[in-house]
């Protein structure tokens, strides 16, 4: 029996066996690393020497030159450029200030204008209150009305008293009458529209609104001023 098995062993049939070295993954990986290198190395060996057979590398240089020179010019273009814009951007802002100052004084040319045509019409109307060359006792001058809405009337009017300061103050009475037509017809209040106190020393502006009947037309209004005894020392009329 031992002697089929020594025989078994030591024939054709015997189970075949492999011998292999087994080397660590560290160092397998070192060495697929070194050998990638090395192709790496040599490769690029081959590029160079390939250009400089060729003869790229004389090139590179001025290339490289004209490459700086054209960055350089396109950042002088971008810097004239941003230079440029900050010009139109302040001329913009001048036309823009230049456009604003221009309406402004439009709107002083309007508002000094109507100044001047307010001034002309107070001096105008200060004009008419000028008292006549020795004039003395009370007088009535400026009067002005007008008819804002059918009914109401507006009235404003100036009663002076002449002779200087050395005048006493004045105690009366001023009324407003009015005259016109009322459906065709002929037609002024049977009394005074207004009646109210006065006193004044030199002069006295007086002013008020009133109403009337909304059908009547007025064509006539009179401001007259009485004493304390009732009588009449001035008046004045205006037609409308």
């Amino acid at each position: 029996m031992r002697w089929r098995l020594i025989r078994r062993r030591l024939s054709i049939s015997a189970t075949r066996m492999s011998v292999r070295s087994h080397l660590p993954w560290p160092l397998r990986w070192a060495l697929a690393a070194l050998v990638l290198g090395f192709s790496g190395a040599l490769a690029l060996w081959a590029f160079e020497f390939g250009r400089d057979i060729a003869g790229l590398n004389h090139g590179a240089p001025l290339a490289t030159e004209q490459l700086a020179q054209a960055r350089q010019q396109l950042q002088d273009l971008r810097q004239e450029r941003d230079r440029a814009q900050a010009q139109a951007n302040s001329a913009d802002s001048l036309i823009k200030a230049e456009r604003v100052t221009q309406t402004r004084l439009a709107e002083q040319v309007k508002a000094l204008e109507a100044e001047n045509l307010a001034l002309k019409d107070d001096l105008g109307f200060f004009e008419r209150l000028l008292p006549a060359s020795n004039s003395e006792g009370i007088s009535v001058r400026g009067l002005q009305a007008d008819l804002p809405a059918q009914g109401q009337l507006r009235f404003q009017v100036l009663v002076m008293q002449h002779g200087g300061r050395i005048q006493p103050e004045f105690k009366g009475r001023y009324e407003l009458l009015l005259s016109g037509s009322y459906d065709g017809k002929p037609w002024a209040l049977p009394g005074p529209l207004i009646s109210q106190p006065l006193q004044f020393k030199q002069y006295r502006r007086v002013d008020g609104t009133a109403q009337y009947p909304i059908n009547a037309t007025v064509k006539q209004i009179q401001v007259r001023v009485l004493d304390d005894n009732g009588k009449e020392v001035a008046t004045q009329s205006l037609r409308l």
